[in-house]
């Protein structure tokens, strides 16, 4: 029996501890359904034939929901500290109890295949409502099974949980799960390979009552047999097996993009037989295939050759006309006779490959006349916001120059980009204003470098301004020590030898150090007798006599 002979013992009591309270309460909850399953099993023991099925059906609801626990339990000991007293007991309690747990699981699902069995031989014989009662409670059987597997997986997880062995039952368990999940991929493509077959006799024009029955109840099939394949598959995943196979034949029947389709694997397989299956009716249907694209060629020179000559008669036709129109008019007329020729032409065209276009053609040529013309520009600045939301030239908070203006970022969408200057103003910039533009970010990176120049006479000490403005970058706490300042004699100007002091600071603190560096160079200078001097310049003044008859010099 699957529950008796697993937890068996006096029950722990918490000792008061708040973490506790919820494991032990799990334990009460294990001990009441271990007592209910034990009644069930004395039941079924003596219970008539009519009654053991509900019965049997019960005992594996209770089976389950005590693995349930039991695995809840699990992995809350497993939080516990070592040396608790609580863990301790359980730990005795459970370690015993889970070695055998298996075992006593593959029975119980050993019995269940049984009942399976016995319930698709009874739809088999039996037809009517029967027939319908007998599937649905094979259906129920085929779901408890999964559950069972995934209990065996919980089995799994709490082994571990217990630093238990667990190589044997995962590979066992593993081997199981993919024994199902092909048989469940068997029974879904043989219901798809019937439904199409029966979809295609009712689209044939030979519909009637039972091929509609008929195409109901294999919908039926194949949408059960695909939810207890994704329901392997999730227990597969909870073990790390590769499920990509599984995950197409899933995807491919169910007709629904989802994210499984772009997990590793799945995407290159259907691609795979997607080509396989494209070569295969290149292959066998080549000569009508060039046939129709001959014909799909040919029609298209055709009406070329019909647009030339409509283009060229309405040109002729607007050339001897009284009416006064401007060139530009004139041509789109031109233009659009001729395109609306060849559009209507690559329609027939693509009729005749078996290719109807019209109602599609329809509705997208209103909504996209519409959309195209209304909302051009913010189609414009939706792709510019997504490719600046891809790349993230700048975010939120960053100080920015783009476009001529420069702020923080404040606000951002697909749209536009809202800025803040430093007087407070706000600007609303279009995104492609932006993307099609220079963008400079200033507090993207976490340190810059702060760029500044002092200039000396020419008659002070250069080696003592060195050490004087090294003494006032060591001074300040936001410079950093890694990268190292920069001190060096950067030009000779016409009023001053020019040093280049290049600190580093971290982003936010580059106008603190600025303005806190020049108010101090500036008083430590007066203090050390460095002179910053003016702008200034040598005048030369130059006196010469001359004859003021002949204007030679004398």
């Amino acid at each position: 029996m699957l529950l008796l002979a697993l937890l068996t013992g006096a029950s722990v009591y918490a000792e008061k501890a708040v973490d506790e309270s919820e494991i032990n309460e799990r334990v009460q909850q294990l001990d009441r359904t271990i007592e209910r399953a034990g009644l069930l099993q004395s039941e079924l023991d003596v219970a008539i034939p009519a009654d053991k099925t509900a019965l049997e059906y019960r005992l594996d609801e209770t089976s389950i929901e005590a693995l349930r626990l039991i695995d809840q339990i699990s992995v809350g000991m497993a939080q516990l500290p070592e040396g608790n007293i609580t863990r301790n007991a359980l730990m005795e309690r459970f370690s015993g109890g889970l070695l055998g747990l298996e075992t006593a699981l593959f029975e119980r699902l050993e019995n269940l295949n049984k009942r399976i069995q016995d319930a698709e031989s009874i739809f088999i014989e039996s037809s009517g409502t029967d027939r319908v009662a007998s599937q649905a409670f094979s259906f129920n059987l085929r779901t408890l099974r999964v559950r069972y597997y995934g209990a065996l997986v919980d089995v799994i997880h709490s082994r571990e949980a217990l630093a238990l062995g667990v190589d044997d039952l995962e590979r066992v368990v593993g081997q199981r799960l993919r024994q199902e999940a092909e048989r469940s991929v068997a029974r879904v493509e043989l219901a798809a390979a019937a439904f199409a077959e029966v979809n295609r006799r009712l689209s044939a024009g030979t519909g009637n009552a039972d091929l509609s029955s008929a195409l109901s109840q294999l919908k039926i099939n194949r949408d059960f047999h695909l939810s207890i394949l994704s329901a392997l598959v999730d227990q597969m995943d909870r073990l790390d097996l590769n499920v990509a196979s599984y995950r197409t034949v899933i995807v491919r029947e169910s007709n629904i993009v989802s994210v499984g389709l772009f997990e590793q694997g799945v995407l290159s397989q259907m691609l795979t037989e997607g080509w396989a299956n494209l070569r295969d009716a290149i292959v066998k249907g080549a000569p009508d295939t060039i046939l129709q694209l001959l014909i799909f060629v040919i029609i298209l020179l055709v009406f070329r050759l019909i647009s030339r000559v409509t283009k060229r008669g309405v040109e002729a036709a607007l050339e001897r006309s009284n009416t006064k129109m401007s060139a530009l008019l004139k041509d789109i007329l031109i233009s659009g006779v001729g395109g609306t020729i060849m559009i209507f032409g690559i329609m027939v065209a693509l009729s005749q490959i078996g290719i109807t276009l019209g109602p599609m053609l329809a509705g997208l040529g209103v909504a996209g006349f519409i959309v195209g013309f209304a909302l051009q520009d913010t189609l414009g600045n939706f792709a510019s916001g997504a490719m600046i939301l891809i790349y993230r030239p700048y975010d939120v908070d960053d100080f920015v120059e783009v476009n001529g203006a420069a702020g923080l970022v404040k606000k951002m969408n697909l749209v536009s980009t809202t800025i803040v200057t430093f007087d407070n103003q706000t600007l609303v910039i279009p995104n492609s204003k932006i993307w099609g533009d220079v963008i400079k970010n200033v507090t993207h990176q976490r340190v810059r470098r702060v760029d500044m120049e002092f200039g000396i006479s020419y008659g002070d000490d250069i080696e003592h301004a060195e050490r004087v403005l090294k003494e006032v970058l060591d001074e300040h706490d936001l410079i950093l020590p890694k990268p190292e300042p920069l001190i060096v004699v950067n030009s000779l100007g016409d009023s001053s030898v020019n040093i280049a002091v290049r600190p580093w600071v971290r982003t936010e603190d580059y106008w603190k150090v600025y303005w806190a560096l020049t108010k101090q160079v500036k008083m430590r200078f007066d203090k050390e007798g460095i002179s910053i001097p003016f702008p200034q310049r040598d005048v030369h003044h130059y006196s010469e006599d001359k004859n003021k008859y002949t204007g030679e010099r004398v």
